[in-house]
């Protein structure tokens, strides 16, 4: 009986091991942790980017199926992004992401002065001068939680990082828990091993846009139920 138990003791051990192993090489991503999220430093702190995850580091978690990815730029963004050296369209973007416009979720403020006003046209939400958010249209919050799963981790990414830090304020003040959310930063400074060229410049020297490869969600406003 001593010896069933312990042979029966030695394959529970043998078989427990061999699914740790067969999951964390069969599917690396969904192991791997992920630090808590952590403001950088200086200015980048102030935008809100993560000091772990971010431009440089991202590649290490793409494709986990406990996340979902975020880019938050227009196709083209009336602001004038040129001015501090970005680009006003979306010029391309880290394969994984889908673009949610953020100036269509809510309206924006507080950019540099030397980009001006980006879009003023219909939003989800309206964000007050006290901070406090109201949305404009019934379905604004489903939608919101379509686009933001609460039961998700999020990645937030955007140009140069002043979208994704001002759209993680907004989930967190409307009670999405901020340590599940993470401002990747700016697909600006992103050099890694996923990007996915948009721009291009023909034989010609004319610059176009490939907006067809974007993975894109649009907000149907006229279909909405205004409040």
């Amino acid at each position: 009986m001593k010896k069933y138990v312990w042979w029966t003791s030695i394959v529970a051990v043998v078989l427990i091991i061999g699914a740790f192993l067969l999951g964390r090489f069969a599917f690396p991503n969904t192991l791997k942790g992920l630090p808590k999220p952590e403001l950088s430093e200086g200015q980048r702190g102030e935008l809100g980017i993560d000091k772990n995850v971010n431009e440089e580091t991202i590649d290490q978690y793409l494709g986990r199926s406990d996340a979902v990815y975020r880019d938050l730029r227009m196709l083209e963004d009336p602001g004038n992004y040129e001015a501090i050296g970005g680009d006003s369209y979306l010029s391309g973007f880290v394969n994984g992401f889908e673009i949610v416009p953020f100036p269509y979720i809510v309206n924006v403020s507080g950019l540099p002065e030397e980009v001006g006003s980006t879009y003023t046209g219909r939003t989800l939400f309206h964000q007050h001068s006290d901070g406090s958010y109201t949305a404009n249209y019934e379905e604004s919050l489903d939608i919101l939680e379509g686009l933001f799963p609460k039961d998700k981790i999020i990645f937030l990414m955007c140009g140069g990082g002043g979208y994704s830090g001002m759209m993680k304020n907004m989930l967190v003040a409307l009670g999405w828990d901020g340590d599940k959310i993470y401002d990747v930063g700016g697909f600006w400074f992103y050099g890694g091993e996923n990007m996915i060229e948009v721009k291009r410049i023909r034989d010609n020297g004319e610059v176009v846009y490939d907006f067809y490869k974007v993975p894109v969600h649009e907000i149907d406003f006229d279909g909405l139920t205004e409040k």
